[in-house]
């Protein structure tokens, strides 16, 4: 059983990979203790499949897991969670924005009694002044929602005992918040501070679609407060009508016309306030219908790299 496992989800990654892979080993290596790369090609179209079979290849420490078909970034994690064996946890992104070098002292800070080491960003570099906004907006929102348990500026990139793995293993949900379950779990926690890089090579595989999925996902996974929007919205139009016919039975009595348009207008508006409610209503039904159906979070393709091939 090696001390260390590192979780690497890969997508699309063949650019730098082979850059990744001779950072973490590195790293790894001067810790001078056991370890283990586990590598979980996310059904990759690129090269990166026969690359991750040669490293293997060449490594004894590399352990392999195909996907049969994309999953995701939060599913290629929780496979990587379900096959590391390691005493501590650590998961990073193949694309080396989060820098292999801080392993150390996440280790240090472990060895210490923390639980769970997350890492901070100090900056972001070579992202947009979008994404750096958005990021801040939706961590204060997240937040105000769900409370303080989900600290800011942090990532996947983390180490965590193996115990705490195992209770983020328990969770059957389907549509994953990886950050905010290790928050949710407890634990003693710590973060270590860190300057994020920018790509070394490659393009993002994390586009605008897919930033605001996962977002939704750590909204709906940790806060019903959106529930009570339809509530709200209702109470609030239900008194923006009643004051809308008091105006229009006052214009009536003293002769003035309103017309059609006012009450056209102001039905257009309440229909869309129905379908705002319907639609938050509608993503926690959707939440429920998935993890109901009892499919498998994954699709295992094949295996290498393991003494007992799972």
């Amino acid at each position: 059983m090696p001390v260390y496992s590192v979780v690497i989800p890969c997508y699309n990654e063949q650019e730098v990979l082979s850059e990744t892979h001779k950072r973490l080993t590195k790293v790894m290596q001067d810790m001078g203790e056991s370890y283990e790369l586990v590598y979980v090609n996310d059904g990759s179209k690129d090269n990166t499949e026969n690359i991750l079979n040669d490293l293997q290849q060449s490594d004894e420490n590399v352990r392999v897991v195909h996907f049969a078909r994309n999953g995701g970034h939060q599913i290629a994690v929780s496979a990587g969670l379900d096959y590391a064996s390691g005493d501590a946890i650590i998961i990073i992104d193949a694309d080396l924005q989060d820098p292999p070098e801080v392993i150390p002292e996440m280790a240090k800070k472990w060895k210490e009694g923390y639980d769970v080491v997350y890492g901070k960003r100090a900056s972001r570099k070579g992202e947009s002044r979008f994404k750096k906004w958005s990021a801040s907006a939706y961590y204060k929102v997240l937040q105000k929602l769900a409370g303080d348990i989900f600290p800011r500026d942090t990532g996947d990139f983390r180490l965590v005992d193996k115990k705490v793995a195992d209770v983020v293993r328990s969770m059957p949900e389907h549509a994953r918040y990886l950050r905010g379950m290790f928050a949710w779990a407890g634990f003693k926690q710590c973060p270590v501070v860190f300057e994020r890089h920018e790509r070394f090579a490659g393009e993002t595989h994390y586009p605008l679609k897919k930033m605001l999925k996962l977002a939704a996902d750590g909204i709906i996974s940790f806060s019903d407060k959106p529930l009570m929007l339809s509530l709200l919205l209702g109470a609030a139009f239900s008194i923006i009508s009643a004051i809308s016919f008091l105006v229009l039975l006052i214009c009536a009595i003293f002769g003035a016309r309103g017309g059609l348009w006012w009450i056209a207008a102001f039905m257009l508006m309440l229909s869309g306030i129905m379908l705002i409610c319907l639609g938050i209503a509608g993503r926690y039904i959707a939440r429920i219908y998935e993890d109901v159906k009892g499919r498998p979070l994954y699709v295992v393709a094949e295996t290498r790299g393991f003494k007992e091939e799972k």
